[in-house]
């Protein structure tokens, strides 16, 4: 059983749609004290840092989410859900996270890029699998997936599964034992995306 945490804050059709193209059903829990009863969760994410942590925080899903990880069950964060899962963000000022991963969350330095560039960063652009994770079992050693944010994640490379490069590396996709995240969208790339999801069944 999937569950997929409804916070009010995430674009769960996306991700429902998703994991139907694979067979899998997941289920929306609205309840934090549901979250316990499934094998895997979702924590989506889109908007702002401290306005998704107060949703959490609202709803009781902080404490339900960091009670599920330390389980040692597999979790997984989309984007903003990602982000959610470090010590803190810099966004609005700062903010305090789910702390399930050492590291905090910054904006785009724009002065370290060599080239103009756009910020939000939007659009396809390049995943460099950094080290070996189940969730890109069987893909090659990099592939194009689906990015739109402004902030992203500054942690210790212990924690960096996979980088890319707009401006300068930076981590795209995270792994502490059983906590994934992915700072771009899965759920919207297509076959690479697909195969991500199918990975995380599959654990």
């Amino acid at each position: 059983m999937i569950g997929l945490i409804d916070y009010n804050m995430g674009n769960l059709r996306s991700v429902t749609n998703a994991f139907k193209k694979l067979g899998v059903a997941v289920e929306i829990v609205k309840n934090a004290d549901d979250v316990s009863k499934f094998d895997k969760i979702i924590l989506p994410g889109v908007g702002a840092y401290k306005d998704a942590m107060d949703c959490l925080k609202e709803r009781g899903m902080d404490e339900a989410v960091k009670a599920f990880a330390y389980s040692g069950k597999p979790l997984l964060g989309i984007c903003l859900g990602m982000q959610l899962l470090f010590d803190s963000s810099v966004e609005f000022g700062k903010c305090a996270g789910l702390g399930l991963i050492e590291g905090e969350i910054v904006k785009f330095d724009t002065s370290r890029f060599q080239t103009r560039l756009k910020v939000p960063h939007m659009g396809w652009n390049e995943l460099f699998v950094v080290k070996e994770s189940p969730l890109f079992q069987g893909m090659p050693k990099s592939f194009y997936l689906y990015f739109v944010h402004s902030f992203h994640a500054q942690c210790d490379d212990q924690y960096t599964i996979g980088k890319t490069l707009y401006g300068y590396e930076f981590p795209s996709a995270v792994q502490k034992n059983n906590v994934f995240g992915f700072q771009p969208h899965p759920e919207k790339s297509h076959a690479n995306g697909l195969a991500i999801l199918k990975n995380f069944v599959e654990l």
